[in-house]
């Protein structure tokens, strides 16, 4: 059995080679409660069922670098007779995972992974930032990844046109923004038949004219909307960890959190740094918060329209931004996202939605402080 612990201080973590492992630093401090700060516990149990020879599995990991609403404040593994483990860095978008190898399959054993982080209710600024209160600032480089077209994100052709129909005689990224997060909630649904969060394929969205799917699909329409009008913007992938406190059922998770992952989106205004959004959750809340479903003109749903532009209830812990995400030592073409477990066994990739070959469990808890 081997087993690694990485206490991290995240203010001092560097961006890393391709495959760079994490060095070892002090315990990061466990923000105070009395802030808003709470502490969650996350542990993802994982077992190949049925390796076939050399095997490779690859586990999301939280943000690692702090901000105002998610700190990583540590993380630990189990990997028994495993042959190689590392924290490693996807390049590109900067994905931090958990990669785990097995040179022998009859050696594969069981994986545990546990995560602390802390999150608290995130607000953006939607209004100009005042010169004593600066907005956090990107570097260009990170704005202009964020601008880019990704494999399932297209922002020329179809999706340019439409971006610029929805934000014509609109002004500034705030205004902009608004008007293309008022028209994915006016015309997407959310189809419960789409396997997972779906895959984000805006290409085909906008060609066959069904804009049906669930979070990573309706979300990724908002992000590749804003980059076709010049917005950076970006999807952020992770999971449910708790039940919601804002009064809607379905949109928190507790407990067993095995199938809470969530995908949400953000842009960039140049006087406000980061504004979060969830169009998806708006649908979500219409098709779940009640059996039958709501319409768009119901309270709650109109409650969450107005309060998901420019918030996240953190009841969720980020994983990263990443897309086109080229596994470390995976013999298969990229995925289009890290946020489920992962795994290839004898060359054959492992589907990461079917529990009968790739078993996983996630369970949450609050941490009291």
């Amino acid at each position: 059995m081997r087993r690694r612990e990485f206490l991290l201080n995240l203010s001092a973590l560097a961006p890393g080679a391709a495959l760079a492992t994490w060095p070892p630093h002090a315990r990061a401090a466990e923000p105070e409660a009395s802030s808003g700060w709470r502490v969650f516990e996350v542990v993802t149990s994982v077992e190949v069922a049925a390796a076939s020879g050399p095997t490779r599995v690859w586990l999301p990991l939280p943000l690692s670098t702090p901000s105002d609403y998610q700190r990583l404040l540590n993380t630990t593994w189990d990997a028994p007779g495993s042959s190689h483990t590392e924290l490693a860095v996807v390049p590109g978008y900067d994905v931090r995972l958990l990669h785990l190898y097995w040179q022998d399959a009859a050696a594969v054993g069981p994986i545990t992974l546990t995560c602390r982080v802390a999150t608290r209710d995130r607000r953006g600024s939607l209004e100009r930032a005042s010169a004593t209160l600066s907005a956090e600032r990107e570097s260009a480089q990170t704005l202009q990844r964020y601008l880019r077209p990704t494999a399932l994100l297209p922002t020329d052709g179809i999706v340019r046109a439409t971006a610029q129909q929805i934000c014509a005689r609109r002004h500034g990224e705030i205004e902009q923004a608004r008007a293309l997060y008022e028209w994915v909630v006016e015309n997407t649904t959310r189809d419960p038949k789409t396997p997972g969060c779906g895959i984000g394929d805006v290409g085909s969205m906008l060609r066959s004219g069904y804009f049906g799917g669930k979070c990573a699909d309706i979300n990724a329409l908002f992000v590749a909307l804003a980059r076709s009008a010049g917005i950076p913007a970006r999807d952020a992938y992770g999971v449910r960890v708790a039940d919601s406190r804002l009064g809607y059922r379905c949109l928190g998770k507790s407990g067993d959190i095995s199938k809470a992952q969530h995908c949400r989106a953000e842009f960039y205004a140049r006087d406000q740094g980061w504004i979060p959004v969830d169009p998806a959750d708006v649908r979500k809340v219409m098709l779940e918060e009640q059996a039958g479903g709501l319409p768009m003109s119901d309270p709650k749903v109109q409650a969450a329209r107005h309060a998901f532009f420019g918030s996240w209830e953190m009841n969720w812990v980020a994983y990263n931004h990443g897309h086109d995400v080229a596994l470390p030592g995976s013999t298969s073409a990229a995925i289009p996202f890290l946020m489920y477990p992962n795994g290839e066994s004898g060359g054959a990739r492992i589907n990461s939605l079917d529990p009968a070959t790739f078993r996983y469990a996630i369970h949450s808890r609050e941490v009291v402080v």
